[in-house]
């Protein structure tokens, strides 16, 4: 059965043919390449895809013998660098906190295209988002959703209109169903609501949490319980703070929407 594999390897001296040598020794060791680009720093990523384990242990070898590469990467893909290959671009994660993942603006199709990814894993996620106001959270959860065939309902939010949900009907309990929070939003609301987000939290589902660190603040919840942590920011030195939120009106735990029933 044929395997997938991951190729990247750092440029060391571009010199005219490079590429079509190294695509002739794949073809020899019959490993087909699925996709290829160049990613971040003079890298080239490859996906690969061969029968034989011992293949690849063979290009490896050879590989590790021309001194125009270097090799950085030989491994079974992972999600990242899947998403490398098809964005030009690496997914940027915290060096203290691997589960953390950056993103800037002008990164919105990777960050969209990553989200989608997992959205399409079964079984319960819990993700938080952190970014400033229109940054493009809301958006970005929204646009994941539709490509991951996903459907998408705001437990609370401030998107379009300030919505808290007390409850929902029959129908939207469903693990397709990706479930958006707004923590400012949920932590001033009332019990009722907070006992609809305890019943969504063990449905085996995606949870999406804009605003984090303010939802485990004055819950049960807490950092850990989180599988991902996003950061989107407008450009990479902002500081994502919540002094602009202290100030904001809120309508309280009885000022609903027309989504709530």
């Amino acid at each position: 059965m044929d395997k997938e594999w991951y190729l990247e390897y750092e440029i060391q001296t571009n010199r005219p043919g490079l590429l079509g040598e190294i695509s002739s020794l794949l073809g020899m060791l019959s490993i087909n390449i699925m996709t290829i680009n160049g990613v971040e720093n003079s890298r080239r990523g490859m996906l690969l895809v061969s029968e034989y384990d011992e293949n690849i242990a063979r290009l490896k070898t050879v590989l590790q013998m021309i001194e125009t590469i270097k090799i950085t990467k030989i491994r079974k893909p992972k999600l990242k660098d899947k998403l490398a290959v098809r964005h030009g671009k690496y997914i940027h994660t915290d060096r203290d906190d691997r589960k953390t993942f950056r993103f800037v603006r002008d990164e919105l199709g990777l960050l969209v295209d990553f989200m989608a990814e997992l959205f399409k894993q079964d079984g319960h996620k819990l993700i938080g988002i952190r970014g400033m106001p229109r940054v493009g959270k809301s958006e970005s959860v929204v646009a994941a959703s539709v490509c991951a065939s996903k459907r998408w309902l705001f437990v609370s939010s401030t998107m379009l209109k300030q919505t808290i949900r007390n409850q929902l009907i029959e129908g939207e309990y469903s693990t397709n169903t990706i479930y958006i929070m707004d923590g400012i939003v949920s932590t001033k609301a009332n019990e009722q609501h907070w006992q609809l987000i305890r019943e969504l939290m063990q449905l085996p589902a995606v949870k999406i949490v804009e605003h984090p660190d303010i939802f485990v603040q004055s819950t049960e919840y807490t950092m850990e319980d989180f599988d991902y942590i996003i950061e989107l920011r407008s450009h990479e030195n902002e500081e994502i703070t919540y002094e602009k939120f202290e100030n904001q009106p809120f309508h309280g735990g009885n000022g609903f929407s027309m989504f709530d029933f």
